[in-house]
């Protein structure tokens, strides 16, 4: 017993064997999206890596300060006049703000570094994307 279509007259089989659809080179397909993955794997690994890298440098930077901060304290304790006190706190201070910006601007300068060398990988295979993707266009154009 022959199936009823259920659309009617409406074949889509046949509507589809109209269309001109070029060849897909599903190895070419794989291919690039295996470069994508390992792309992403290794911009991936770098961003972790420099992230690794400054918690451990945040880690020395508060173990310095505590340290520094301690050795000040006991410096102030042990200094004479109160005149003597304030003055060295003063001095102390613009140190601490000093070094502090020195941090942050060596944190700044490393994150900054890193963003541009994920960014160089991503791009740079995004860039060879587009060109296997036109390839395959002219490929399937022939």
């Amino acid at each position: 017993m022959a199936t009823a279509n259920p659309y009617g007259a409406f074949d889509f089989t046949k509507m589809m064997a109209d269309f001109k659809i070029p060849a897909v080179d599903v190895d070419k397909i794989m291919a690039a999206q295996k470069k994508n993955l390992e792309t992403l794997t290794s911009a991936n690994k770098l961003a972790a890596e420099a992230v690794q890298s400054m918690f451990e440098r945040q880690a020395v930077i508060v173990r310095e300060n505590v340290e520094e901060l301690t050795a000040a304290v006991q410096e102030l304790l042990a200094a004479g006049e109160p005149k003597d006190k304030v003055a060295r706190q003063a001095e102390l201070t613009r140190e601490t703000i000093e070094r502090a910006v020195a941090n942050l601007k060596e944190l700044n300068e490393s994150v900054a570094k890193t963003n541009g060398a994920v960014f160089e990988i991503l791009n740079k295979r995004f860039v060879e994307g587009l060109d296997e993707v036109k390839g395959l266009v002219k490929n399937g154009k022939k």
